[in-house]
């Protein structure tokens, strides 16, 4: 219960296999196992597996999942979540120091509903855009 409390940041749920969590904790994967359970059964947190095979978990803590209605016959989990990844579980681990970085999302303006597609255009050069120069306060003279 400690290590997941100390990995959660802000948010309620931390997601790792139990492969992993057993490392960290440095125990066998069947001690974890069996302390999930009783935290589970104890009310402490709330397991939502991610994948079909029940290796990776979310762990919930302080905080039911929320389940939206049903669409499209499928009912969805919302949660946000710390996920916690090793280099050994990954099939790229040789590659992982030799990828290139991911390219930058751009992000929403106010009011703004849609992200802008397209290959967009180089940044500016200028210091301050046209018509969006600070405004900055007059100075004062002191001189009488």
């Amino acid at each position: 219960m400690h290590l997941l409390v100390s990995q959660l940041g802000e948010h309620n749920a931390v997601i790792i296999s139990q492969k992993n969590l057993a490392k960290l904790v440095g125990v066998t994967d069947r001690t974890v196992r069996n302390s999930l359970k009783l935290l589970k059964n104890e009310n402490w947190i709330d397991i939502r597996q991610i994948g079909q095979n029940g290796t990776v978990n979310a762990y919930v803590v302080n905080d039911r999942v929320a389940w939206t209605g049903k669409r499209d016959g499928i009912r969805y989990s919302l949660f946000s979540a710390t996920v916690i990844a090793s280099d050994d579980e990954q099939p790229d681990q040789n590659q992982l120091e030799h990828n290139q970085p991911l390219r930058k999302l751009p992000s929403l303006f106010h009011g703004e509903r849609q992200l802008p597609s397209g290959d967009g255009l180089p940044p500016p050069s200028e210091p301050n855009l046209p018509g969006m120069e600070p405004d900055l306060p007059a100075k004062q003279s002191y001189d009488k």
